[in-house]
This record gives C-alpha cells, structure tokens and sequence, in this order.
C-alpha cells in the first residue's frame, strides 16, 4: 500500500514520517524549497540535481533545523545527498574533524566520500577523507593531521585511529550511521557503540537503515535525542523500474542457463550475487571460461584491486561482475541494467537489496532470480514482500542463442554495407565462388554460422527437469568424474609459473582474472591452475606476446604482482611432481588445489 508524500512543514513538526518515492506529492518540493545554504544549492544544481527524492524532502529540512533522525531508505533513494548536504551545512573551514560518517563497508564509504566531495565543490577550504583498512594507514594519518573537516569511514578503522590517538572527535558536530543494520550485521555493534559512546553530546545524529530491527532502535534510544522518524518505502517504485523474472533451474544446470542468459542479453552491464566466496570464485571462473568479461568481488578481493574492478565496470571494460552481497554494499554503477540472483536471497530485504542495483537513475532495469525446484518458497516469500508477481521464464536454447548471435552478425553486416569499401571482399568472395560449386547463398550461410559461433557440431540436448535430490547426486556424480579426468588428462598448452600462492590468499578466480584482463587472453585458452604455497602454475593454450607476458607480470593479485615466467618444470607438456611439494608441486596434505580451469577442480587436494 503506497502511502502518501509528505509536505515539507510536516517535517519540522511531526515526529514520525512515513512516504514513498513511488507517489511524489501533487506539489512536489524543489530544492530551493529545502533551505539549503547558498553555496550549496549551487552545487546541487550544477550536478543536475532539479527534485529531491522522498527522502531527500523529508530528511534535509529536519536535519538543517537540528533535529536527529532515523531514516528507514534502501539503496538507490537518495540518501547520501539526505544527511550529506546538511552535514556540509554543519561545518566550517575550522581545521578539525567536525563531522564522521560510519559506513559498513569500504566500497560505501569511498563512495559516500565521493558525493559529499562533489556536494562540497563550491566550498574549497572544506576537506572530505575516507578512511578504511585494506590500505595504508599513514597517508590517512596525514590527511588526518592536516585538518580534515569530514571523516567517512568504517567502523574497525576509524576505532583504530581513536586507539592511537590520531582521531580526535572534541569536536565532533555531526554523526551518520550509513546502513546500520549491515554494520550490525558484520559484527561492528561493540565498534559502533564504542564511537558513538566517545563522540561529545552536544552533536547531532543521523541513522539511516534498510530495516530497523530492536538492535537498531536500542542505538536510537541509547544515543540520540528525541529523533524524528523517516520511513521512506522504496518497494513499488522498485517493482516499476525492474522487470522482475525468475527460472527454475537445477543446481547443476545454474553455470549453463546463466551463460545462454548473458549471451541472449542485449545491455550493457550486469551484476550476478551468490552466497558464498566460493561459490563467487567458482562461478566467475565458469564464466570466465566460456569468454565472458566476467570478474569477482568478495570479502578476498584487496581494496586496490576492488577499486580497478569497478573502474573498469564503469567505464565499459569489464561487463559481467559476480559478488556476494557484503562485497557489493555501496556499489552504484549506473550501467548495471541486469541483476541476477545466481542464489536465491533467503530473505526479501536482501533480494529488494539486490535488484536495487539496477533501474537507476531514470533507466529500466531487469532482475533474474533462480530458484531450484526445493526454493519455490522463497519466491512467494519474495512476491508477497514486494507485493507484486515475478515472470516465470525459461532459459534459452543452445539454438536460440546462436539465432540471437546471428541476428546481431546480420545488424553489424547490414551497418558494414553502409559504410562501403568492400572491394577486396568482393574479389575474393567473387573468386571462390568461381572456383568451388557453391551458391553465394550457402557461403554466406556458413559465413553467418561461424562469425555466430556454430561450427555445425551436433548440439547436446537440453537437460531434463530433475528433482533437488537427484541434482545434487548427479552433481557429486560429475565432480568425481571430472575429478579423475583431471589426475589423466593430456596438457593443455604450456604452463607458467606466477608468484603468489596459497600464503598470499589467492584464488584460481583471481589468477584468471588477471591473465584474461591484462594479457588479452580468452578463458577459453587457459586450462589447470595449481595453488602452491609461495606460487602458482597456470596452463596457457594461446601464444603470449613479449607485451601479453609484460601486462601480466605486472598485473597484481592478493597484493603481489604475477611476474608471470614459464615453468622450469614444464618439459613437453611433462607433470614431474605428483606427490611432490612446494617447489615441485602442490601439497597433498589437505592445503593444495589442483584446478582445472576449464573442467572444474581436481585431485584430492581440492577443496
């Protein structure tokens, strides 16, 4: 049930605020109406910002007239710009940390630190930091010590600068618990308290949370002063801007129907979620291997090769990200036309989470759940909390993906003809067919069957719809076969050696990454990756060029960079040191793994 909008004077004198971004008020405020300070408003309008959200409406007002507040909001309302720009109102050039925002995660916090800069173009003596681990303590330090004003950061380093005395919160006028319920979540409660507890009385408070569970309003009672109450729902206007369809799907058929999804899938960029960091590594990895731009983010991931990873999502490089949830809180990447749940959510917060990710900023989006045959509760669950129906699809055919391929070769050859210059093509088409008893037709029949990926092999059959029981023993069935395949199998192209290992905390999913995306080289050329302690052997089909071989070497993961050699070892194809350690090969002791990229894991080291 939507609820109505509500008037910018009933922010300052009611205490408890419910709208909704999908029913905007029949007079709807502007953000000259908010009370905004000049300098601003300015700023506000340069970046093109003309109506606030709900939030937005409700938030700004109450907060500029001092009052603390909680505000219930998911990701994609608005709220940054909510508590940043009274934040930025609160401040002064004074050097000195005046206002802290806490934020569950790096990624959010780099990017809440992001906006609030942009919101403070127009103040040029006001400093925005953002502090987080996974990075260097010192220059946050420095930063610190220079006389920042606005501190966004995550819970366990901001305790770390307090710890060492290198944040001070005297005087400390503004606080914003971003996402609370995720830092409860992650463990960061005692953190949390801890900060609010050092930070002075006399401040103003924020909180804004997806949902607001009994922890959540005990922080509200024990820490702020009579706060006004903002609940803006966000569910309907989700279910508008998000074509929500979902599949059934076998376990062991997800890797498949997700790949034939993609390839049918006419958009830009698309982020698909899973449970697990396992379960993200493997998949990107699958993925990977049938030659998508694919990458992962998990809790593993480095900072600086986070921040790469979404550079490159941003900027079209990179077309396919896969994540666990925790590693995507904060990611607001406007390409992201395509959500999919790999792994059904088990709760409905975390799948309006979810596909909060896309259909923003004015653009339609579309959200692909799959549910195995055991999971059909959690799509009622799903609908009744959305109050809305999911589309029942069913993933594509090997041929209608190769239709759909060769659709797209016809539109590029239709523009191509526009273009002109064929006149070497002409020539040659026109002296094979001078020379082979073959019509113009069926040669570019077969032109348009290889450039669509069909080489005419005899597809495999669709699978047949299986029970969750039987899935999962076929799946243990196929992983045992694939696993013997893997101790007998001939070489696959010539193996290198790369400098991080099992101590560095690396994954194949990582190895993979950097191989396809600094050396330009397809999934599909790279076969088994094995983990040893201080490096790792990766099997190369294709031919690396003295540049291809530099990109890599230089490429980091975990932290280290590849300086990617071939395999002194490597004699012919030859494997020398089965049951061998370290040096010579992986361990058997529980802590090695043997990966085949293109055929899954292997060996009894595999976990």
């Amino acid at each position: 049930m939507s609820l109505p909008a509500v008037s910018i004077a009933d922010t300052l004198d009611t205490e408890s605020i419910q709208t909704t971004d999908a029913a905007p008020h029949a007079a709807e405020p502007g953000f000259t109406d908010l009370g905004l300070p000049a300098e601003l408003l300015r700023a506000v309008t340069d970046l093109g910002f003309r109506t606030p959200t709900a939030i937005q409406a409700a938030a700004i007002p109450a907060l500029l007239s001092g009052r603390d507040i909680t505000g219930v909001a998911q990701t994609g309302t608005g709220k940054t710009a909510a508590f940043g720009l009274p934040l930025l109102a609160a401040v002064d050039p004074t050097p000195g940390v005046q206002a802290l925002v806490l934020c569950p995660t790096r990624e959010l916090a780099v990017q809440v630190a992001d906006a609030i800069s942009s919101f403070a173009s127009s103040m040029p003596d006001i400093s925005v930091i953002a502090v987080y681990g996974g990075t260097g303590f010192l220059p946050q330090r420095a930063a610190l010590k220079a006389g920042a004003q606005v501190v966004v950061g995550t819970p366990g380093r901001i305790i770390d600068h307090l710890e060492r005395g290198t944040l001070d919160l005297a005087g400390l006028r503004f606080l914003v618990l971003d996402e609370a319920d995720e830092m409860l979540r992650m463990g960061f409660a005692e953190d949390v308290d801890r900060i609010l507890s050092d930070a002075p009385n006399a401040r103003q408070t924020a909180l804004f949370s997806a949902t607001m569970p009994p922890p959540i309003r005990s922080i509200a009672a024990k820490h702020m002063t009579d706060p006004v109450d903002i609940a803006v729902s966000r569910q309907s206007s989700t279910v508008d801007a998000v074509r929500q369809l979902y599949a059934v799907v076998p376990f062991r058929d997800k890797v498949d129907a997700l790949t034939r999804f993609l390839q049918v899938t006419e958009g830009d960029a698309a982020i698909v979620f899973v449970r697990t960091k396992e379960a993200c590594d493997q998949v990107g990895t699958d993925l990977i291997a049938r030659g998508v731009s694919a990458a992962v983010m998990n809790g593993d991931v480095p900072q600086k090769e986070r921040e790469k990873i979404i550079e490159r999502l941003r900027d079209g490089r990179l077309d396919v990200l896969v994540a666990t949830d925790v590693a995507a809180r904060g990611l607001d990447v406007d390409r992201i036309d395509l959500v999919v749940n790999f792994d059904a959510p088990g709760e409905p917060e975390a799948y309006v989470h979810r596909i909060g990710r896309t259909g923003r900023a004015g653009r339609t989006g579309t959200a692909l759940t799959f549910f195995t045959p055991r999971e059909m509760g959690r799509l009622r669950a799903i609908e009744r909390a959305t109050r809305g129906t999911l589309e029942q699809i069913v993933p594509p055919t090997p041929d209608e993906v190769a239709a759909h391929k060769a659709a797209t070769v016809l539109r590029k050859a239709l523009a191509r003809l526009d273009v002109g210059r064929l006149g070497g093509p002409n020539r040659m088409v026109r002296d094979l067919l001078g020379e082979h008893d073959v019509t113009a037709d069926e040669l570019a029949a077969a032109l348009l069957a290889l450039a669509a990926g069909d080489d005419g092999a005899e597809p495999e059959p669709p699978p047949e719809p299986a029970s969750f029981e039987r899935d999962r023993k076929t799946k243990v069935r196929s992983a045992s076969a694939a696993d013997r395949a893997g101790r007998s199998r001939a070489p696959f192209g010539r193996r290198y050696r790369v400098a991080v290992g099992h101590r560095d905390g690396v994954r194949p999913a990582g190895i993979v990454g950097a191989i396809t995306g600094e050396g330009g080289v397809n999934g599909k050329d790279l076969g088994r990756i094995d983990i040893f302690d201080s490096f790792s052997t990766v099997e190369i089909a294709a031919d690396l060029s003295p540049a291809a071989l530099g990109r890599i070497a230089n490429a980091r993961v975990s932290g280290r960079t590849l300086r990617i050699e071939p395999d002194r070892d490597d004699q012919q194809g030859r494997r020398p040191w089965a049951g061998q350690r370290d040096s010579h090969g992986p361990r058997r002791d529980g802590h090695g793994l043997d990966h085949d990229h293109r055929g899954g894991r292997a060996g009894r080291g595999g976990r």
